[in-house]
């Protein structure tokens, strides 16, 4: 199958590949620029995306709001002036100021999960930013579509339908993850798209719908796509590239694994999440660590109950302590075996 150019708005991504955000400091500029520059929509993640900031420790959010501007503004430059995207957690504490500044920052289009963004509309008011929820159900789509034609008049540029293969925080309860068939979600997925279908009468616009978790290959494009989707949206086979933002030692880590490493933990955030079974995943499921120090990342944590600090475990894990941080991984992380650059990824997702 040829690939045809994903237009979002008057946004067009020679390719209907979108990079996944990946937070602590794994999809910043480096990696976003490289994706853009090579056809697709390259997306910086804002979770902690200062946490090498000098000032950090001590400053956490205005180290933050001066690294999304930094990571926007080089991740442009290395794309050529190509379209370059955010993502952004509804979890996050003061989301709408991260939202606010990256649309101030240039950022092209706001990608936002983990939780629903029901006021995403508001944030980016009077800009030309392209925003997305991600959902998962069927459920989740229409409340969101329904919830921004109401309130603002308005509806989404695009979906992002993240399924439950995905790495990360997942939309999904855990008896689920590992219990839906594939034939089970595509059906889902149709049943998302024809809601999307509904909203595009609606408005007289087209939204496309694009599908996550799981996603390999050419292949899987292709079969995505033949659900009735217009591209996809790829996390970990990026970071097994040579221009991922991540330590080496973390790249070395998604090649050393096997499937059966492979294990949902329950972040802080109150989702499920697919991580590497490492040390660190050994020591929280026997107990809870001790939270010595609060990032004030999260919107609704309490640090005296949580069972560990997310902050402190993913920056580890950016830096390349792999036995003592946090490594999300998608469900296909087993399949990666080497790294590559972009350009050479790009062209085998492309051309198969």
């Amino acid at each position: 199958m040829t690939l045809q150019a994903l237009s979002i708005g008057d946004l067009t991504i020679k390719y209907p590949i979108i990079q996944g955000g990946m937070g602590v400091g794994i999809s910043r500029s480096r990696l976003a620029g490289a994706v853009s520059a090579n056809g697709g929509l390259g997306i910086i993640s804002t979770a902690q995306i200062g946490y090498d900031e000098p000032d950090f420790d001590q400053n956490q959010k205005e180290a933050n709001m001066r690294a999304i501007e930094k990571h926007l503004a080089k991740a442009k430059e290395i794309s050529g002036g190509r379209p370059v995207g955010v993502n952004i957690m509804v979890a996050t504490k003061d989301y709408p100021d991260y939202v606010k500044k990256s649309v101030e920052a240039g950022a092209d289009v706001v990608i936002s999960g983990a939780g629903l963004p029901v006021r995403l509309p508001e944030y980016v008011a009077g800009s030309n930013c392209k925003i997305a929820p991600i959902v998962s159900s069927e459920k989740a789509a229409m409340l969101m579509l329904r919830n921004w034609e109401k309130k603002y008049g308005r509806t989404a540029d695009f979906i992002v339908i993240e399924g439950p293969k995905a790495g990360g925080h997942l939309g999904f309860k855990v008896d689920q993850i590992g219990t839906l068939t594939d034939a089970e979600y595509d059906e889902e997925i149709k049943k998302i798209i024809a809601v999307v279908r509904q909203y595009e009468e609606k408005f007289n616009q087209p939204i496309p719908v694009i599908v996550a978790g799981g996603i390999f290959d050419h292949n899987d494009i292709c079969h995505a796509i033949s659900l009735g989707a217009s591209g996809v949206q790829i996390a970990s086979r990026f970071v097994a590239t040579q221009e991922c933002d991540a330590d080496e030692r973390y790249k070395q880590a998604y090649l050393d694994a096997k499937r059966e490493d492979v294990e949902i933990v329950m972040s802080p955030v109150g989702m499920p999440g697919r991580a590497l079974k490492n040390e660190f995943v050994k020591i929280i499921e026997e107990k809870p660590l001790p939270v010595t120090k609060c990032f004030h990342c999260l919107e609704k944590c309490n640090p005296a109950k949580v069972p560990y600090c997310i902050t402190k475990a993913l920056i580890n894990a950016v830096r390349g302590d792999t036995e003592h941080g946090l490594i999300f991984v998608g469900e296909i992380v087993g399949r990666i075996k080497k790294i590559v650059t972009v350009h050479d990824l790009m062209e085998e997702l492309v051309t198969g």
